[in-house]
């Protein structure tokens, strides 16, 4: 008989998040987070998220073991602004047992009709900003510290409880070698004069703190017409500040601006900390962070988080300025291998942008939905 129990305390909370450290202990792809942020992020007290949703955590107990978590998430921005009325679930992880994933799914599904909700989609996190989806294709790739990683049988519990697909993400990788530098360098000369655009050249943190705000904003705008989009809110934006500055060289932001100095693009690009994170196993002490700063300076990998541009520019040949600048900063830091992390597979215009970067796609990922 399975059981479900909601957590209440910091004690069940920690449980909850440390359980995939058990599913996942003998997987040489999965990729462990780090336990007092994981906590931060579920904690109403300390992520904003929790102003604009509620959100429940349960744990599955099967003979007083535990065999899987979910979490329930309703985001009433959403609901009331956007009018899309989704019931989420993400942090799904289970043990190889359908009855497990059904009951955990079904509490989902209860609550989403409490609400009048009209379907059920997952794994989603809080935004847009959150992990999303369940990897369907790709499970012998290492995974990400932006991504979460899970075993196949997952997709096909969700398929035998009468789950369907929703949406589709991608994640692809492409050598620093292959980067088509003749082109950009030709079209960022041209798109430089013509817009009257400038790169940012930043190489301090406190130099691109102040313009942070002006990338959320960016941020809103160029990503508002995506069928996943929900706002990020200002708490939100002081959150994920704190939350990853310390992560993210400040010379891997890249920023282009008017004339008039207004923001018209950006990028974000990270370190891979995968093999790092995997060392320190979910710890920051003892030396957990010296094992992450090692890793921000000498990683030669990395992430393509984010790309944002004005829709004003958009299909103008901006992200050329973009990929000059890049090009120029992952050269001296020897950087080998270049990871885009997941986008939407029908987001046509995005994948046009890496058409002649002779990118490999590694991973695929699928939302799940069910009709309420």
């Amino acid at each position: 008989m399975i059981t479900l129990k909601e957590v209440k305390n910091k004690k069940e909370l920690k449980a909850f998040v440390t359980f995939p450290f058990q599913l996942y202990k003998n997987s040489k792809y999965w990729v462990p987070p780090i336990i007092s942020d994981e906590v931060a992020t579920l904690s109403a007290d300390k992520n904003p998220a929790f102003l604009h949703a509620d959100a429940h955590f349960f744990l599955a107990y099967k003979d007083n073991n535990l065999v899987g978590r979910v979490a329930a998430i309703v985001n009433w921005t959403e609901i009331n602004e956007q009018n899309v009325k989704k019931m989420r679930f993400g942090w799904f992880d289970t043990i190889d047992n359908l009855e497990v994933s059904k009951t955990l799914l079904d509490k989902v599904v209860e609550i989403g009709k409490s609400h009048q909700l009209e379907f059920v989609e997952g794994p989603v996190g809080f935004s847009n900003l959150d992990k999303n989806g369940a990897l369907t294709y790709g499970f012998d790739h290492i995974g990400t510290m932006a991504t979460w990683y899970n075993h196949p049988y997952y997709i096909t519990h969700f398929e035998q409880l009468g789950y369907l697909p929703e949406k589709e993400y991608i994640e692809s990788k492409f050598l620093f070698k292959n980067i088509p530098v003749e082109r950009f360098t030709r079209v960022n000369e041209i798109i430089t004069k013509r817009f009257k655009l400038r790169p940012s050249k930043f190489t301090k943190t406190k130099e691109i703190v102040p313009h942070i705000d002006s990338m959320f904003d960016l941020f809103n705008k160029s990503y508002s017409k995506l069928s996943t989009f929900v706002p990020v809110s200002d708490a939100q934006r002081d959150y994920f500040k704190q939350k990853f500055i310390n992560f993210i060289n400040p010379e891997y932001i890249k920023f282009v601006f008017d004339e008039n100095d207004n923001m018209v693009a950006f990028s974000i690009v990270l370190p891979s900390f995968s093999e790092a994170l995997q060392e320190v196993n979910g710890k920051l002490f003892p030396f957990g962070f010296l094992k992450l700063l090692k890793a921000k300076k000498n990683s030669k990998t990395v992430l393509f988080y984010l790309i944002g541009v004005e829709p004003h520019y958009q299909n103008k040949g901006v992200t050329a300025i973009i990929f000059k600048e890049f090009y120029e900063t992952l050269k001296k830091n020897r950087i080998e291998t270049c990871i885009r992390l997941p986008e939407l597979a029908n987001n046509l215009a995005s994948q046009q942008i890496w058409k002649d970067f002779d990118c490999e796609i590694i991973k695929r990922r699928k939302t799940f939905k069910k009709e309420l």
